[in-house]
Order: structure tokens, then sequence, then C-alpha cells
């Protein structure tokens, strides 16, 4: 893709979000789908969103794509970065006035692999934890398993991990929504 089209996708916003937060809302999609900037306009019109950001900017194109992404949220959003340990990271920043942007599940995981963390009990930590914060929370994630069947142990590993992530949390969000092409598309509304 051109710079130029490049460009003029990521400057355009997505169609408005639901005016009112649910308590869980998960956002998928695949890459460059349009998921983190519909995820973050859910929270912009609040004065002191969280980001919880899960990227580890372990080389040049990483580094960039972090640039890009803090330049696109105003300067009301407070980071925390949070590459491991997700659910003690949302414990400690949960208030009730602070909605918590979670970006991205799918990077989390592959950290968590990467350092070859206990993935499960890292998962059940975030899925304890969710219900029971103070602040609503809205967790963006990849969906991955609509390609091809990886050809390695690894790959298809990582990839029912986060089809088995993104079927559990899905089941206990309020607010489930799928982006493509940079459109909304509402799964699961249950937060009226």
């Amino acid at each position: 893709m051109p710079d130029s089209a490049a460009t003029s996708v990521a400057h355009s916003r997505p169609p408005p979000a639901p005016s009112r937060l649910a308590p869980l809302t998960l956002v998928l999609g695949g890459a460059r789908s349009g998921k983190s900037e519909y995820a973050e306009s859910l929270l912009d019109a609040h004065h002191a969103p969280i980001y919880l950001a899960t990227a580890q900017g372990r080389d040049a194109e990483m580094e960039e794509r972090i640039a890009r992404h803090r330049a696109r949220r105003g300067r009301h959003w407070t980071v925390v970065e949070s590459p491991h340990h997700l659910a003690a990271s949302l414990i400690a920043a949960a208030a009730p006035d602070r909605p918590i942007l979670v970006d991205c599940l799918t990077i989390w995981l592959a950290n968590l692999m990467g350092a070859r963390e206990p993935v499960a009990i890292e998962t059940e930590r975030l899925l304890s934890a969710l219900p029971g914060l103070a602040s609503p929370v809205v967790l963006v994630a990849n969906e991955v398993g609509l390609g091809i069947v990886p050809d390695n142990a690894l790959a298809r590993a990582f990839r029912d991990h986060a089809g088995t992530l993104n079927q559990r949390l899905a089941a206990i969000c309020q607010r489930v929504v799928f982006i493509a092409a940079g459109l909304p598309l509402i799964l699961k509304d249950e937060w009226k």
C-alpha cells in the first residue's frame, strides 16, 4: 500500500461508537482492520482514560507503530506498559472514573509465549480479574483463526491460545464488536 493510502486510512475516523461503555467490551478484527482506532474512539470522550499497552518496541518497525499509536491518541491518556502481567496491571489501574483500554491481547499472548510464561495461568488470572474491576474495560484482540492452518506447532499453539482466549472473553463481555475494513459489526450487545 503506498504511503499516501496508508495515511488516508489512518486519519479516517471510525463510525460513532456507542455512547455508554459496557463494563467489558471486546473489539476483535484482523491486522490493520481499524480495531485499535475504534477502541480508542470508545474512550476518547472520557477525561482520563488509561491505555494498557502490551507491545514492546523490540525493533525500529515496532517502535514506529507504537509512536503512531501514541500520536493518534490525545494527551489526556495515561499509558501503562504491561507486556506480561496484565491482570495485576488491570487491578492496580482500575478506578470508577478511569476507563481502561487494553491493546492488544494478541501481542500479550505472544509476549507470554516468547518468555515461556504459563499462558493458561495468566489467562485464568485475566479472566478472573475482569468481572470485578471498578473500571469499564475495552479489550482489543486479533481474530487470527480466519486464515490457513499454520504449518508449525508453535504457530498452531499461538492460534489456539488466541482463539480460546477470544471465545472466553466474548462469553463474559457485555459487548463484542468485530471490525472489518474499519467498519464495526456488533456481534453481541447485552449492555443497554
